[in-house]
């Protein structure tokens, strides 16, 4: 999905507690946490009765790791990601939340190519997390671009919604990533019309939906995709981990439940 940049909104810092016992860094820390980190069979801090990872009904059991990007409406580009880990009882936040943006129109329950809205729904991370700059501690293979790296935006194309070295264009909207500066800085893939949310991606359906930075130091709005301040990106990368099937939650508040 092509970037712009909509000069709109700002980044707040990030707090970001210990909830697990034993003590175990939280998303943000400096020292990464260990691989169990949020299924550690001990008991932990008493869980909330209710908090938004509760009201989720359509998760893996596998997955023990969420991110929950929500908003107050379909409309508004402003919008909140909070991360949780499930422990032995219950889901647990694991720090605090932290602002970002959506697309230029808002959500979507009907993304189409083009269109500037980001798609509802509950995805995968992908793979493989990419960047400009060099892996910054990520548990998930990396791919450091290099000219010649595109991302395929074109729903003519085979290779529609996919990662592609080449050295010719594929056509259409597609995107050149070496050249994102500094919103590819790093990013993570949302699975959004591609395995494993669908068998193959859809043409015209939308492609390219990422987990990136800002592409402005203030913060905009983007063309679809989900964008937060650069630490706060780096934080949320290097936390997620491919062994606990983590998810990624797009969704206005309202409509949570039916997910």
């Amino acid at each position: 999905m092509k970037r712009r940049s909509l000069l709109l909104g700002a980044a707040a810092g990030l707090a970001a507690p210990a909830v697990l016992a034993p003590a175990a860094p939280a998303l943000g820390a400096t020292v990464r946490p260990q691989p169990a980190w949020g299924i550690a069979p001990v008991p932990g801090p008493r869980v909330p009765r209710h908090n938004r990872a509760t009201e989720l009904r359509t998760l893996p059991a596998e997955t023990k790791q969420v991110i929950i990007v929500g908003a107050t409406s379909y409309t508004t580009t402003y919008a909140t990601l909070e991360a949780y880990v499930r422990v032995r009882n219950g889901w647990q936040p694991a720090a605090a939340k932290l602002p970002a943006r959506i697309g230029s129109k808002g959500f979507s329950d009907n993304h189409v190519e083009g269109v500037p809205t980001t798609p509802t729904g509950v995805y995968s991370i992908g793979s493989t997390m990419y960047g400009i700059s060099a892996n910054p501690g990520v548990r998930y293979p990396y791919h450091r671009l290099v000219s010649g790296d595109w991302w395929n935006e074109n729903p003519s194309s085979s290779r529609y919604n996919t990662f592609e070295h080449s050295t010719t264009n594929p056509g259409g909207a597609s995107e050149a990533l070496w050249k994102e500066v500094p919103a590819y800085t790093h990013f993570a893939v949302i699975t959004y019309n591609m395995t494993p949310n669908v068998p193959k991606p859809v043409p015209n359906a939308g492609s390219g939906i990422f987990l990136h930075q800002f592409s402005t130091s203030a913060g905009n709005a983007t063309a679809g995709c989900v964008s937060l301040a650069h630490d706060h990106l780096v934080n949320v990368l290097n936390w997620l981990d491919p062994a606990l099937s983590p998810r990624i939650v797009l969704s206005p508040y309202a409509q949570l439940s039916r997910y």
